[in-house]
């Protein structure tokens, strides 16, 4: 695998690969990769000739009170996973390859709508930054298609109108969640769970299954079932930042009338935020 930390040379590198024909995948990441990363990876390999994933802790999309000193930066062992995964090339730039001019003098791209509630409105200016550098990464590589995970809902929504409306020749492509076989999203962040607190996090998912049926068992009142959740959450001793049955490709809150759903959660378990997601087809 090989490894590139500049512009210059990555971009050398995958003039190269275009001459040749090839199709390029491209599969961003903050590193601390695990076994979801590495799905990324597995569909990336499955669609295209060369699989580039980076690692970059991106400090934009972290608010001020936020972990970003804190992140954890295992690169050895995701230099070691990316290898075993077949990976072609991993683009680790610093921060100034990244922002040359400084953080306060890039240029910023904002998606309206999309990031107005749920996580947008929990963390101001994160999806800012996250399309900030997307876009970037997007510029940089020029990939046939760039693979996100539906962990990440609300971003995966939020980077594909961003795509749509700047006119990004590439695929969007969403990689299903990854789960532990109790249920719990994989996240670089559940190593922050103490012990106790990772037997209560598969709850998160347990609520969203248990609104889920309630829905498919005809249910429509998603304001009562959405305080439900809350409470529930609450009782188990999360603290609950939101649960929102909403229209699956708007984020809007879901009307009777909607069919395609998503049902979204975070919520804090200790010093841990956590997210997670489940869809559905009302008939």
């Amino acid at each position: 695998m090989q490894i590139y930390q500049t512009r210059a040379v990555l971009q050398e590198a995958l003039a190269q690969f275009r001459r040749t024909g090839k199709s390029i995948a491209l599969v961003p990441t903050m590193g601390n990769l695990h076994a979801g990363h590495l799905a990324l990876v597995a569909a990336a390999r499955a669609e295209c000739d060369i699989v580039l994933a980076t690692i970059f802790i991106n400090p934009l999309q972290f608010g001020p009170s936020e972990d970003l000193s804190s992140y954890p930066r295992t690169l050895d062992a995701d230099i070691a996973g990316l290898t075993a995964s077949a990976c072609d090339a991993v683009f680790i730039p610093a921060t100034t390859e990244m922002y040359p001019n400084g953080l306060d003098n890039q240029t910023l791209v904002s998606v309206p709508g999309l990031t107005a509630r749920h996580c947008g409105a929990s963390r101001p200016g994160h999806f800012d930054g996250v399309c900030t550098v997307v876009s970037k990464l997007l510029h940089l590589t020029g990939p046939d298609a760039a693979f996100f995970g539906e962990k990440d809902y609300q971003q995966l929504q939020v980077i594909r109108k961003m795509v749509s409306d700047l006119c990004m020749p590439v695929i969007i492509r969403g990689v299903p969640v990854q789960r532990s076989e109790d249920g719990l999203a994989l996240s670089s962040r559940n190593g922050y769970l103490t012990d106790a607190e990772r037997e209560v996090a598969p709850l998160l998912q347990q609520q969203l299954v248990s609104t889920r049926d309630s829905i498919v068992a005809g249910n429509t009142d998603y304001a009562a079932l959405e305080s439900a959740g809350m409470q529930a959450l609450a009782t188990a001793g999360f603290r609950p930042d939101y649960i929102a049955v909403c229209d699956a490709a708007t984020l809007e809150p879901a009307t009777a009338a909607d069919t395609d759903l998503v049902i979204l959660a975070a919520a804090w378990l200790g010093k841990t935020r956590l997210i997670d997601n489940i869809t559905l087809q009302r008939a």
